[in-house]
């Protein structure tokens, strides 16, 4: 955060003005398109899915309006992705919506507790969301989330999954969970790795307030693929783990 006054109360303005687009921006601008859909929408989840990614695009658009010294560079080869299991470091609450963003076509996981808070749940249940995990109530939600993953995979979806669960407070990678690997050995889906820097510097784990002042570049680049050949060998969950850790250890 800037460390002047007016740099301060500019970080704080600009962060209100973000949460206004998050609540009354929403409820003026987005809550018809998604009653309209969820009422007439031959595939209520899809519909879901991209005015959710729709929604975070004109988030970014504002932030980048507000934030201009943070600079974006996003690999444009991430447009071509299709049918993959994504996997991706963790730095900043804002690299979900990052990647909400820039697939039209996603699922995700979400923290289970989410699947109980009223409002909430019902957008991320029609959008497909899955809970991260399968106990109480979320198993029914998962089991049917994923005995549709092949055909959503296969019809040119993306799943996307940050395998360490939480956000890095260092940038090193946190140790990862299966359940990313498990999934694309089950669906013989190709997983691609993407590395996200900088979204931290934007808005920093513990803060309320934006890095307005900062110079900073954000950049989400794909840094490597896996594509196995499921049919003559199949991998274990683990072999898929350490393949992904190896290149996202990479400097």
């Amino acid at each position: 955060m800037n460390a002047t006054l007016p740099g301060q109360l500019y970080a704080i303005a600009a962060t209100l003005l973000l949460w206004v687009y998050f609540t009354v921006g929403f409820a003026l601008i987005f809550l018809v398109p998604y009653l309209a859909a969820w009422l007439f929408a031959r595939d209520r989840e899809s519909a879901f899915q991209q005015l959710n990614c729709r929604f975070y695009r004109r988030l970014f658009l504002l932030i980048r309006w507000l934030m201009p010294r943070h600079r974006w560079q996003i690999d444009n080869s991430l447009k071509e992705i299709r049918g993959a299991v994504i996997v991706c470091n963790h730095l900043s609450y804002l690299d979900p919506l990052i990647m909400i963003s820039l697939f039209d076509r996603h699922k995700t996981v979400v923290k289970a507790r989410f699947f109980a808070v009223p409002i909430f749940a019902w957008f991320v249940k029609t959008a497909g969301y899955l809970p991260s995990t399968a106990e109480g109530d979320c198993g029914a939600i998962m089991i049917a989330q994923m005995e549709n993953m092949d055909q959503f995979l296969a019809a040119g979806g993306n799943l996307f999954i940050f395998p360490e669960g939480t956000r890095s407070r260092n940038g090193r990678l946190n140790t990862f969970n299966r359940g990313a690997f498990k999934i694309a050995r089950l669906c013989q889906a190709p997983l691609k790795v993407l590395r996200i820097c900088n979204s931290d510097k934007l808005y920093t784990p513990g803060k309320f307030v934006f890095n307005t002042g900062l110079y900073n570049t954000i950049s989400v680049t794909l840094v490597g693929e896996i594509n196995p050949d499921y049919q003559e060998k199949m991998p274990s969950a683990q072999e898929l783990e350490q393949q992904v850790w190896a290149i996202l250890s990479r400097d």
